[in-house]
Order: C-alpha cells, then structure tokens, then sequence
C-alpha cells in the first residue's frame, strides 16, 4: 500500500495566474534570488535542467530557504494530528526556472526526512514570458 503524500510542493508563475489559493505557505522568490531568464542560454530551460538547476540553487541563500521551508512543512505536519497534507508554493515570475528548482529541492529535502512529497510544476510547459514581463514583475533589480 502506498503512503499518502503528507505534503505537495507546487511551482508556479505570477505572470501567468495569481499563487494557489489552497497554499499553506506560499514563496515569492522573485526579489531576492538570480533570474536564469535573463541569461540568453538558460532562458529556453527549465528548473529542471542541470545548468538552471545549479545556477539557482548555487545563489546565495537558496539553500538555506529550502532547509527552512523543509523544516516548517514538518513542522506543520506535527502541529495536529488532524493535519494530513500541507501545500507550500513557491513562485517566480515565469514559473519555469527558479519556482521549479526550488520546489524540487525542497520535495528532496523532504524525501530524505522521509517524508512523502510531490511535485506538482503549474507553469513550467507554458511559454516563455517576455523579458519585458520580467523586469516588470520580477523587482529584484538583478539582471544577471
């Protein structure tokens, strides 16, 4: 019998929908964290592919958010014996690059507490959003 999944990490685009509404917890990560966008070889890229993945995880202080955000969703988990699932969201401004390598990395995290997660990634098979958008939505200032 499988276990069921106690928590389910969601990457999306603020430039496509507002975040899921039924989020727990919901991460903006469009200030504070390098935008692979903005870099002509990666723009096509997912959070999933290896160059996207690294340049993402490799920014300062990525890490330590998903170590927290880990610890928070058992830390949820704990809070009742009623709580069966908890649903964090993480969103960038496209939703192909930096949500999804984050919420990746914060499922393995969980996994290696073990703890059942999935990975739901809500934008990353929808097209590229214009540089444009992204100046505009992602306030970070960083062009790298």
């Amino acid at each position: 019998m499988n276990s069921p999944v106690c928590v389910v990490v969601t990457s999306f685009g603020y430039g496509h929908a507002p975040a899921p509404s039924r989020a727990d917890v919901t991460l903006d990560v469009r200030r504070h964290f390098r935008n692979p966008h903005h870099n002509p070889q990666m723009r096509q890229l997912t959070g999933q592919h290896e160059p996207v993945r690294k340049h993402v995880l490799n920014t300062p202080g990525v890490l330590r958010l998903v170590e927290i955000t880990a610890e928070l969703a058992r830390d949820l988990l704990n809070a009742s014996a009623a709580t069966r699932q908890v649903v964090i969201a993480v969103g960038c401004v496209g939703g192909r690059h930096r949500s999804v390598a984050i919420a990746d990395e914060i499922a393995c995290a969980l996994r290696d507490a073990g703890i059942t997660a999935a990975v739901h990634h809500r934008d990353i098979t929808r097209d590229v959003l214009p540089t444009g958008t992204h100046q505009r939505l992602d306030t970070t200032g960083d062009l790298r």
